[in-house]
């Protein structure tokens, strides 16, 4: 009689110590880099989520799901410090004149933007 291991197609090779071990492959074949913010992502699964965080390393989406996240927070923290810094009237202008000032406004705006991110994309499922 088959195990249902078996019956859907999977094999077992025999270990040196005489137990027979399923042939497991991943078929997540998902390289983008998982970034920052995928490792953020990573860290919250794996301590508030844990029983998502296994299914989806069981199903061999885990490193999709990451990528995913990556690049959805890196598109919004793009369009939000861009649309922040219309909004404050930082220009090239402001850049070109006074500089340090310029990089002060846009590190409280990329502080912002980042905490919107966590918030909405990175600490939630």
């Amino acid at each position: 009689m088959k195990s249902l291991f078996e019956e859907h197609g999977g094999t077992y090779t025999l270990g040196k110590d005489g137990m027979y071990y399923p042939n497991l492959v991943l078929d997540d074949n998902d390289r983008r880099p998982i970034g920052r913010w995928g490792r953020m992502h990573h860290k919250y699964l794996e301590a508030e989520h844990p029983g998502l965080y296994e299914q989806l390393i069981l199903y061999g989406t885990l490193q999709r799901h990451l990528a995913d996240t990556n690049e959805r927070a890196e598109a919004m923290m793009a369009q939000l410090m861009e649309q922040m810094a219309k909004q404050e009237h930082i220009t090239d202008r402001l850049k070109a004149r006074q500089p340090m000032e310029w990089v002060g406004k846009m590190n409280s705006i990329r502080n912002r933007a980042e905490e919107i991110i966590l918030e909405e994309i990175i600490n939630t499922l």
